[in-house]
């Protein structure tokens, strides 16, 4: 039986963490990222251990591109020594951070980080992964409903999320020749952690999204893992380019 292999960015929490437990059970095995916290991240690594598959847990701020060829060298001895091959089949590029401030007070310090984080990033650590990525592989950049509609405050961070957007477009077309496809997901408003809970916390927020929700209620994190899960399946392999929205049908 061939074992598949997904790298999933920021799978230590939120989001990210859904979607390696989705893969797992699925019988993919795992290598994530985590930004800090290295418990969180044995936790998650256990947890995906349950489903039978092996995991392991890699240290990297994706704003960092100067530990990138460090990153590489560290996926590629693992794969070797846990899986004993020299290439894994699915990317997903899911590492993040929120921002809400106005555009008119957004600080280039806020803009770079998360230019750094969101688009930069995953640019030259998809480019850098490249001769690890098998051929017929699959790469999947995580966008933000955002990109399409507009709340006043996520300027900054929409624009990074519809510049992975264009650029999942160009790699489709780039990385073609190899057989591998490339899809971005737009999850709408999520009940997690992210951006402090702001959607999952806060009772208004929640009650407002909900409401402009044609499936009447607040994404939850299962929502979007299994929909990861879903677009990395082999049923979907002759997918490419495609912008798919995961949110409920928010603002429609």
């Amino acid at each position: 039986m061939t074992q598949h292999i997904a790298l999933v960015t920021g799978g230590s929490r939120g989001l990210g963490k859904n979607a390696v437990l989705k893969l797992a059970a699925k019988g993919i095995h795992i290598i994530f990222t985590y930004n800090s916290n290295v418990q969180a991240a044995q936790e998650v690594v256990q947890e995906i251990e349950q489903s039978g598959v092996k995991a392991v847990a890699l240290q990297l701020n994706v704003g960092e591109t100067a530990r990138f060829p460090a990153f590489v060298q560290d996926v590629q001895r693992h794969l070797k020594q846990i899986w004993n091959r020299d290439d894994f089949d699915y990317l997903v590029n899911n590492a993040g951070i929120g921002l809400n401030t106005p555009f008119a007070e957004t600080s280039e310090a806020q803009f770079d980080e998360l230019m750094n984080i969101h688009f930069k990033g995953p640019f030259f650590l998809t480019q850098r992964l490249l001769p690890l990525l098998k051929n017929g592989g699959r790469i999947l950049n995580v966008s933000t409903g955002l990109a399409r509609f507009t709340l006043p405050g996520y300027g900054a961070y929409a624009s990074m999320k519809g510049a992975m957007e264009v650029l999942t477009r160009y790699q489709a077309k780039e990385l073609a020749a190899r057989g591998i496809s490339v899809n971005a997901i737009a999850p709408g408003a999520i009940a997690t952690d992210f951006s402090g809970g702001r959607v999952r916390d806060n009772e208004q927020m929640n009650q407002f999204v909900a409401s402009q929700t044609a499936l009447g209620r607040v994404g939850l994190p299962d929502d979007i893992g299994n929909a990861i899960a879903a677009l990395l399946s082999d049923e979907l392999g002759w997918m490419t380019a495609q912008r798919v929205e995961v949110s409920g049908g928010m603002f429609l």
